[in-house]
């Protein structure tokens, strides 16, 4: 008898105490739960059994990397299901899904048994990282980082970020293009700095090269673009060269910490500083400071999480954590400010963007389901699936204010004090399109 999806349901709602919201399609045809709900569908038993030995987010992901796991119907509205299921139930559902402390999920567990089939789990899908073990945020440990998120293949990106190359959050304006939200962002961070012809700009983690050839071509800046990814590097150069700017732009694969030759007159970092890690943000700011010229400006645009209660509680995302940002870690907007202005910097202001991102992200998912087939091609069935789910489920978060993305300025003052910045200093609020 295939009853597997019905022995499912009964097990997870009497787990939750509440009804199960989407329906579940079994690997035996079997399907239960409430008519005309989105479907999670799960492909095979192996699914039950990478839940059994990583109970939680880590053998969810792992299960849906490996294509054991999917859903049919709409992603978002099954993922912000799910989320009030598995991920928004607060402490009490953390240590519900501890086997050893729970004697509910032991019972549970045994019944699962019955149903997962031959022990022991699946070993973890190839796109999960391998991370060496010793100090966080190491030079080498955070190249590696770097390689594992941003090394897989700049055709892959072209077809989810689209012509712009920019992989950050754009800046909306009504209905408009991706590629003019992005261009509309460059252009707004160029404005905050307030570049002019022959500024030399030294742009923090320069991705693709999209803010670096912005400025140099827009404003005139001389640029200097770091990155620890080869890949990217190549491509920018490409990029630069096409655009006929190498005699304005130089790309380096180096470590912010590396950088030797300023002072600059201004500073990008773009959605690099996620990577710098709690343990190594004060030395961040510190070099950044260094750096800048007395009187020059730091735009830093950065992801922010909402703070926590007992910060000592914190934990990095376990998906994002072992399949797309290994190392990667968020802090709250205040403690952010504060380091600056700890190292030196006087913060001028702060411009939330944070719907903005989310509209930026469903373009990148629509992107990458427009190219499914290619997508998998170039990078990997796995692959595809970690970004599918990491960006929707970003998007929602953003969209439920549960992370933000937010562009700092911050000025380095000169020794009398004065920032050298003007009285009404928002200038940069003029319609990047005139």
């Amino acid at each position: 008898m295939a009853d597997a999806a019905l022995r499912l349901t009964a097990l997870a709602e009497e787990l939750l105490g509440e009804p199960l919201p989407v329906r579940i399609r079994a690997w035996d045809g079997s399907e239960s739960g409430p008519p005309g709900a989105p479907v999670l569908v799960i492909r095979n038993r192996r699914a039950l059994r990478r839940l059994l030995w990583k109970p939680g987010e880590l053998g969810l992901a792992r299960a849906w990397v490996a294509g054991e796991l999917d859903i049919d119907g709409d992603l978002y509205e099954t993922l912000d299901l799910m989320a009030g299921l598995l991920w928004e139930r607060g402490a009490d559902a953390k240590d519900a899904v501890h086997p050893i402390r729970n004697p509910k999920l032991r019972a549970a567990a045994r019944s699962l048994l019955d149903l997962a089939g031959p022990w022991p789990p699946p070993p973890p899908p190839v796109e999960e990282v391998r991370r060496r073990t010793g100090p966080l945020h190491t030079k080498r440990r955070d190249k590696e980082a770097i390689s594992h998120h941003y090394d897989v293949g700049n055709d892959f990106y072209e077809l989810v970020l689209g012509p712009s190359m920019v992989y950050s959050c754009a800046y909306w304006e009504d209905d408009g293009s991706l590629e003019d939200a992005q261009r509309d962002k460059l252009d707004l961070v160029c404005r905050k700095l307030a570049l002019k012809e022959g500024d030399r700009l030294l742009d923090v983690g320069c991705g693709w090269g999209s803010m670096a050839i912005h400025a140099a071509r827009e404003y005139g800046a001389r640029v200097t673009g770091v990155t620890l990814s080869v890949e990217q590097a190549a491509y920018a150069r490409k990029r630069i060269a096409e655009e006929g700017l190498t005699d304005r732009i130089e790309i380096r694969v180096q470590d912010y910490r590396d950088v030797r030759d300023g002072p600059y007159d201004a500073i990008s970092s773009i959605g690099m500083a996620e990577h710098v890690g709690s343990v190594r943000y004060r030395e961040y700011a510190d070099a950044l400071y260094a750096l800048l010229k007395p009187g020059g400006r730091l735009l830093n645009h950065q992801i922010a999480r909402r703070p926590e209660r007992d910060e000592s509680a914190y934990h990095v995302d376990e998906f994002i954590d072992a399949y797309v940002f290994p190392d990667g870690e968020l802090a709250p907007l205040g403690r952010t400010v504060a380091t600056l202005e700890e190292a030196g910097f006087e913060a001028r202001d702060v411009e939330s963007i944070r719907e903005h991102y989310a509209l930026t992200l469903r373009r990148w998912v629509a992107n990458l389901e427009k190219h499914w087939d290619r997508a998998v091609t170039m990078a990997s069935p796995g692959r595809a699936r970690v970004w599918r789910l990491y960006m929707a489920a970003s998007a929602l978060s953003f969209e439920h204010n549960k992370i933000g993305v937010n562009q700092i300025l911050a000025v380095r003052p000169v020794d009398d004090g004065s920032s050298r910045m003007p009285l009404r200093a928002r200038e940069w609020k003029a319609s990047a399109t005139g």
